[in-house]
């Protein structure tokens, strides 16, 4: 968001010479929570509901939208956003963590919805293509990320489940009619209870469910932190808590108190009484006792530091801050925490951040890292690229291949979509789907007290346009496609079968594809990157979110340079940006020196695409004319490396973006349009003749601390000032818009 209050203004006045408007639609955790309470606030603060205006449009055969990342909110941030809302004045209310009232209750809803990856099932109409544009590749071949080296001794490695896990008690049905189902509980003594009903199905689609057992689970997380003592490495837990919100933050919780055991064992009553939520991590026990006095307070300190002696070392999140891996759920997403793991750095591939030697130390250095990864259905892919890093050593981005994704996700596909129907059983008992027409027995699992329960739908239409997508993807590029699927699987035996039915639609007979489980398709694909050939990936839900980080880190050292585009299945596009993993250390760091070095390349790619699509459907030649102009300019952005720096008074992102603008007028002063000429070609000119003094303007202003009026809602004014400090660039860009 920080970098669009420089970037936006650009765009705009390029675009407004073809008579495109582009608009911004707030879908941030501060904007979706405030537009969840319009009733609540006094009309000059209230804010539209903006997802769900854009889950709409994504559903019209005219969308075009170009997604920025978002933040995937866990509770912890939830509440710091309330309480910075409430301090600018908004008046909504606090977050019930333990909702009693029915009113309480209907205001925990409403915050459910901004939980997790709310943005994503909501505008995800469509399937995903996601890879890495030639200039990207080019760029990554002449300006190579470092990776870490590897050994073969190194102790590195990814610890799983053996059973009772989700991959084992899966089951899974593919849907004869259309039909409405009910999730339901019965407990030993035979009383049901219905936790879901009215549950909409279609003929032909998918659903699943399992559970994850909580008993087997905890001796899991016993036996490996004993071993990881004895093993003499550091300790890990990698989930997906934003994305699977409901699920990894009680697997979080869990293992925070098998960890700590003796703190929760000794202090039960006191936390109970504080109110202490495992499932936002370590971080929430911290907290809550800051309410003690200092005595209590004290001991249960004490208590702590005697456990961090007794355990292993935790991987850190923050050394200098004493951050560890456990603190907070939302710290630690695996898809980007195994891969920047397994890249390495510091002349260590497959190894995290250690604790300092003593506070304040800043010590910390990379060390082998025991990885827990609980349920195996992609545990798989992680323990087999460690294992091909060890015995092959770290890749080299110059001649590697491109492993390209295309993903199944859309219409809410699979376990990401589970939210609303994953329950922790209330008692030991059954947990049943029941088709409410007849009364007929789906699936059905026996649970004890606490485990994790869930289902989840794939659309057969999802599936059929997932298939055709990967069909195309391999027939344009010439590169062999492999889905990784596992028939040992319940659900994913399901798709082979319709994957294999619907296959001979489009005539792949002249095609290279292959149908792999996940482990032997990551094992072929990463002997394929090493040898410098290119394979396409096609994967489901969760595999598109791991595998679209996994490998651009590796190739790029980043996956905020990857394409992706998302034909949205009503017919328009959307167009999607980069990860924002990386952005609150940047967002820390302009605020506290004033450089943002945050990577736009991911925006620029996308409104490439964005235009080009319009050109396309309009036949619109001026449109075109712009579109190429884009893609010229962002192939020049790269050959040039005027990427932002890491360090203040070197280029960040606002220089970046008046490279950007140069690049693109350029192209546009050369361009067969007359109109386009007449108005980029003093605009490039403007450009060029002043680049030392905006250059200066944009390095001069670094160095001091900036206000930007919040973090998770910013104020407009202190924004754009703070991201367009040159007064010359400013109003080039200004005039253009104003036609000046």
């Amino acid at each position: 968001m920080l970098a669009t209050y420089s970037l936006y203004p650009i765009v705009r006045a390029y675009c407004k010479s073809i008579n495109v408007d582009v608009t911004i639609s707030d879908i941030s955790v501060a904007g979706r929570v405030l537009g969840q309470f319009p009733e609540l606030l006094e009309e000059s603060k209230r804010v539209p509901d903006e997802l769900a205006a854009l889950g709409e449009l994504a559903k019209t055969p005219g969308a075009n939208i170009v997604k920025l990342p978002n933040i995937s909110a866990s509770i912890p941030q939830l509440k710091e956003c309330i309480k910075e809302l409430q301090s600018q004045g908004f008046a909504i209310p606090d977050f019930p963590e333990n909702a009693q009232t029915p009113e309480e209750k209907a205001i925990k809803e409403k915050y459910s919805k901004c939980l997790g990856s709310a943005v994503n099932p909501v505008l995800r109409e469509g399937n995903s293509d996601r890879r890495a544009a030639v200039p990207v590749k080019n760029y990554a071949k002449k300006y190579p990320h470092t990776m870490g080296p590897w050994s073969k001794d190194s102790k590195t490695h990814v610890a799983h489940m053996d059973g009772g896990d989700f991959f084992e008690n899966e089951k899974s049905v593919i849907l004869e009619a259309d039909t409405t189902v009910r999730i339901e509980h019965e407990a030993a003594d035979g009383t049901k209870t219905v936790l879901k009903a009215g549950i909409k199905l279609t003929k032909d689609e998918v659903m699943d469910s399992t559970f994850m057992d909580v008993a087997k689970l905890q001796a899991f997380y016993t036996k490996e932190i004993a071993e990881c003592k004895t093993q003499g490495i550091l300790l890990s837990l990698h989930l997906k808590a934003t994305m699977m919100k409901v699920s990894d933050p009680i697997m979080f919780g869990i293992c925070v108190k098998v960890f700590f055991k003796d703190v929760f064992d000794k202090h039960e009553a006191i936390f109970a009484e504080l109110g202490v939520d495992v499932r936002n991590g370590f971080g929430d026990v911290l907290e809550k006792i800051t309410k003690l006095d200092a005595e209590k307070k004290a001991e249960i300190e004490k208590d702590i530091e005697d456990c961090f002696k007794k355990q292993p070392p935790l991987a850190m999140v923050d050394s200098n801050r004493g951050i560890t891996n456990l603190h907070v759920p939302s710290d630690i997403i695996i898809d980007n925490s195994m891969p920047s793991m397994i890249r390495g750095m510091d002349g260590v591939g497959g190894g995290m951040w250690c604790p300092d030697s003593a506070p304040g130390a800043k010590d910390s250095h990379l060390e082998d890292t025991k990885a827990m990864i609980p349920d195996r259905c992609y545990a798989g892919v992680f323990k087999e690229t460690i294992e091909f890093c060890k015995e092959n050593g770290a890749f080299d981005p110059v001649t590697m291949g491109s492993v390209p994704n295309v993903g199944l996700m859309a219409l809410k596909a699979e376990e990401y979509g589970s939210h609303p129907t994953t329950f922790q059983a209330p008692s030991a008992g059954k947990m049943r789907v029941i088709d409410e027409n007849g009364d007929k027995l789906l699936m059905e699992h026996d649970v004890s007290e606490g485990d994790i329960w869930r289902s989840c739908q794939t659309k057969d239409v999802a599936i059929k346009d997932w298939v055709k997508l990967a069909v195309t993807r391999s027939r344009a590029c010439g590169w062999p496609a492999v889905f990784w699927l596992d028939e040992n699987r319940a659900h994913d035996k399901n798709i082979i079968a319709k994957v294999k039915e619907y296959l001979p639609e489009h005539k792949p007979e002249d095609l290279d594809i292959k149908i792999m489980t996940p482990t032997e398709a990551t094992r072929h694909s990463l002997q394929r990157a090493k040898a410098g050939e290119s394979t396409i990936s096609v994967t489901g839900n969760v595999l598109r979110d791991y595998n679209t980080d996994l490998f651009p880190i590796l190739e790029l050292g980043t996956s905020a340079k990857m394409l992706s585009i998302v034909p949205l299945l009503a017919g328009g596009g959307m167009y999607e940006t980069g990860a924002g993993g990386s952005a609150p250390k940047h967002v820390q760091q302009f605020t506290k020196e004033g450089h943002l070095r945050w990577d736009s390349l991911g925006e620029f790619l996308a409104l490439a695409e964005s235009l080009q699509d319009i050109a396309t459907k309009s036949q619109n030649a001026k449109v075109q004319a712009v579109a190429t102009g884009l893609n010229a300019a962002n192939e020049r952005f790269l050959d040039a490396n005027k990427n932002p720096g890491r360090k203040v008074k070197e280029i960040d992102n606002r220089g970046s973006h008046y490279w950007l603008a140069l690049y693109w007028a350029e192209e546009l002063s050369k361009c067969s349009d007359e109109d386009l000429k007449k108005i980029f070609t003093p605009v490039f000119e403007t450009l060029q003749t002043n680049e030392e003094a905006i250059q200066k303007e944009l390095i001069e202003c670094q160095g001091p601390a900036v206000d930007i009026g919040g973090y998770y809602r910013l104020d407009d004014q202190l924004a754009y000032a703070a991201m367009r400090p040159s007064v010359i660039f400013n109003q080039v860009i200004d005039n253009l818009f104003e036609n000046k």
